[in-house]
């Protein structure tokens, strides 16, 4: 969802459109140890055959064989396998541009009998290498390498750059955008593994970060029999409120930046960076220690109680402290939209110590290079995708009415947002669901994703039965999907495996990250956290065990 508004598209012609794809790529996990059901070489392995399958309302463009060490930019060599291009659905839009979606999928030579589908990111509209890797190495093997077949798909339109939601005034593509996607290439690409093969996959997952988040939850609850096993991290499941949210934290922070020459507030400019490690460092010191270790991550967030108008200065503005506005655009962002009656439209936040990393700024307040994603984002959703067709739109990101503004939006939000928690169709296919998100994140909030799942658990038997099939995971410090003061390298692909395969619900994940080099922890299953056991280094996850708070 990216907005690039008349009075900043000089500016944002600046934009290097492969960090800001970068940042809003349904990256999708932590890709870890290989647990194999058996690989298992093709029965018919005939690469260059697959142009030839007919499938109904696909064409296949290409299927060629790639050899073992092929480098694939920026992810490195590969396993031998086969390459499969195609398109889904291809027709002309009511605004007569060309929309389809088109998916790629690698085969390897060597299978496991396994098929995971790589959720995308932000609008779409672009294929993502289907290797099952992240966007940023982890040094762990991809889930091509460890014998899966993957597929990608771009959600069912062409963008023209990473800023482009004009695929909504076609109803096919916004359609497949919303929740259709999916399904449609998932359907096909277990027909041409089949024709590969000899035979359906054994086990399908789905792992998508972001939007591709958002998307794995609507296969959940749409389509309950496309996957034994999802994953979804920092999921966009409430999209159209989060969009009010971004709005919301603009305008907050619009409030108290300066103007440049033509009036348009310069987000970057109403918080230092310097102003933000001070509030990082106030909230560790209040909440570090509530896990009962000091060692740099809030383990126990839902104790956490911090108010920033502690920084208040009670003089000039120094930097040792915040100015009044400062403290006031802060606690107006944190508790989250509402309209002029006091009604919340979204949620709040957790205050948490990833707020002075990068990936905080670059949402909330953006950069001298990069304005903030924020003003770039929801007014493009908001116009393209979220308004029905004949609304009035926005004209400027600074120019949200909180009043009138959210019915609107509103009105598509059972397309949209996955919310629902009516999972019986996915429980009695045997389906498994792992949730993750980064308490740091500034786009959607930690705290809706806890209150959709205690919702979800609640609708469901309660916690113990709740959790026999969905398992949340709360990382301390970790951004949007990925970076910050955080533990952010984990195997979620392993954990539902074993989940789907050998039915071991997943009580811990273990975690390691950058940001603390040495270090390992264990991710706790919800609402349990980790507790250290009094012995032992505190670098090691050996020595921490999972408990309620």
């Amino acid at each position: 969802m990216l907005y690039v508004s008349m009075t900043n598209k000089a500016k944002c012609r600046h934009i290097n459109a492969a960090v800001l794809a970068m940042i809003l790529l349904g990256v999708w996990t932590h890709a870890g140890a290989q647990t194999s059901v058996g690989a298992q070489k093709p029965q018919a392995k005939d690469c260059a055959a697959l142009t030839a399958i007919h499938l109904e309302n696909t064409q296949i463009f290409s299927a060629e064989e790639v050899p073992e060490g092929t480098v694939v930019a920026p992810f490195g060599p590969q396993t031998a396998h086969c390459l499969v291009k195609g398109e889904v659905n291809k027709h002309t839009g009511a605004d007569g541009v060309e929309y389809g979606d088109r998916f790629e999928l690698r085969l390897p030579d060597a299978w496991t009998g396994r098929l995971l589908f790589q959720g995308g990111g932000g609008l779409d509209g672009m294929i993502n290498p289907a290797l099952g890797a992240m966007a940023v190495g982890s040094g762990e093997k991809d889930a091509l390498s460890r014998g899966y077949a993957v597929a990608s798909t771009d959600g069912g339109h062409q963008g023209r750059n990473p800023a482009d939601a004009s695929f909504g005034s076609d109803p096919e593509a916004l359609a497949d955008y919303q929740y259709r996607s999916t399904d449609r290439v998932a359907t096909v690409v277990k027909k041409i593994v089949t024709q590969y093969y000899g035979h359906l996959p054994q086990h399908s997952y789905m792992v998508g970060c972001s939007n591709g988040g958002r998307e794995a939850m609507i296969a959940s609850q749409r389509y309950p029999s496309d996957f034994d096993g999802i994953v979804a991290g920092d999921p966009a499941f409430h999209l159209t409120r989060a969009a009010i949210a971004e709005a919301w934290a603009t305008a907050r922070f619009a409030e108290i930046a300066p103007k440049d020459e033509h009036g348009i507030p310069q987000l970057q400019l109403a918080v230092s960076d310097s102003d933000l490690k001070l509030m990082s460092t106030a909230i560790l010191k209040a909440c570090d220690a509530l896990d009962g270790l000091t060692d740099g991550l809030i383990e126990n967030p839902e104790a956490c109680r911090f108010d920033p108008a502690v920084l208040q200065c009670k003089g000039e503005k120094n930097d040792s402290c915040l100015s009044p506005g400062q403290v006031h655009a802060i606690q107006e962002t944190f508790a989250g939209p509402k309209n002029s009656a006091g009604v919340a439209l979204y949620s709040d936040w957790p205050y948490d110590a990833g707020v002075d990393a990068p990936g905080w700024r670059a949402w909330i307040l953006g950069t001298e290079k990069m304005p903030a994603i924020n003003v770039l984002i929801y007014p493009q959703f908001v116009n393209h995708v979220a308004l029905e067709p004949g609304e009035p739109q926005l004209a400027s990101p600074f120019a949200f009415d909180f009043d009138t503004d959210p019915p609107r939006i509103e009105k598509s939000q059972d397309k949209i947002d996955a919310t629902s928690t009516q999972m019986a169709a996915f429980r009695e296919h045997g389906g498994k669901i792992i949730f993750y998100t980064g308490m740091s994140d500034p786009v959607f909030s930690a705290n809706d994703l806890i209150h959709y799942y205690q919702r979800l658990t609640q609708n469901n038997g309660g916690m113990d039965q709740g959790r026999a099939f969905a398992r949340l995971f709360l990382i301390p410090g970790m951004n949007h999907c990925m970076g910050g003061p955080a533990l952010d390298n984990f195997d979620g692909l392993t954990a539902i495996e074993n989940w789907v395969e050998k039915g071991e619900a997943p009580g811990k994940i273990m975690a390691t990250g950058k940001a603390f080099p040495g270090r390992s922890r264990p991710l706790c299953s919800y609402p349990e956290i980790p507790r250290y056991k009094g012995s032992g280094s505190t670098e090691d996850a050996a020595n921490f065990a999972c408990k309620n708070p």
